[in-house]
């Protein structure tokens, strides 16, 4: 097998560096006089020697495999200062004028978005519309990087006179609500905390229940349309 051939050929390595054992110098064509040993294989050799000590680490278990991170971004615990229903218009909004359906926002749909919007803005104007909130300077606006426009919006952070002021404040999404970070102490932080938390639980369940009570309509219809069917059999 390749990994026996490999430790083979490791374990001869380290006998002649040792001294237990003698190089054999092979003659092949246009090598005479004992020229030196190409480059190239002192290069493999040492590769492969790598490759095999990284091998035998994994199987004992000393190294570790490396694996991609993958960090998932969930809208409702990282902007928690907005409620389930801002967040959920916020991401209407966005699909809206993701006409690539690629989950980014380009310069192009910015530019239609605006000009729905009744702010047209000039092609400078959308690159520093973007270049403002693109944290990972690709140049289009990911779902995140959308929901930033909204945060700095209602810290006050945007210029009355920007593209994403106009953004903001045409969307016709209520983003007035300060989160903990408009608490004056550590104190009233605490409690406003509590009172978020409360209210996204509180959320959860509405929708819940709202759910639950739309399945309960839609199988009283159906038992009311089945005995209604059976009357006429």
């Amino acid at each position: 097998m390749a990994t026996d051939e490999l430790s083979s050929k490791l374990s001869r390595r380290l006998q002649i560096e040792e001294g237990a054992e003698e190089p054999v110098a092979v003659d092949g064509p246009g090598h005479h006089n004992g020229s030196e040993e190409k480059p190239s294989t002192a290069n493999a050799d040492s590769e492969l020697g790598a490759k095999l000590f990284r091998r035998g680490e994994l199987n004992e278990g000393i190294g570790e495999h490396s694996q991609p991170s993958m960090k998932i971004f969930n809208p409702y615990t990282e902007f928690k200062e907005f409620s389930r229903k801002q967040i959920k218009d916020m991401e209407t909004l966005f699909k809206t004028y993701d006409a690539g359906k690629d989950n980014y926002i380009d310069l192009m749909e910015l530019k239609l978005m605006m000009e729905k919007l009744g702010a047209p803005q000039t092609h400078i104007g959308l690159k520093n519309m973007i270049k403002e909130v693109d944290e990972d300077l690709d140049n289009k606006l990911s779902f995140r990087e959308f929901l930033l426009i909204f945060r700095k919006a209602a810290a006050g952070e945007l210029a009355e006179d920007s593209g994403l002021c106009a953004l903001a404040r045409l969307s016709e999404i209520d983003v007035s609500t300060e989160g903990v970070k408009g608490a004056k102490t550590f104190f009233e932080a605490k409690v406003k905390a509590i009172n978020e938390s409360n209210r996204f639980e509180a959320e959860i369940r509405q929708e819940q229940e709202e759910k639950k009570k739309q399945a309960e309509e839609q199988k009283q219809r159906r038992a009311a349309f089945k005995e209604l069917q059976s009357a006429f059999k």
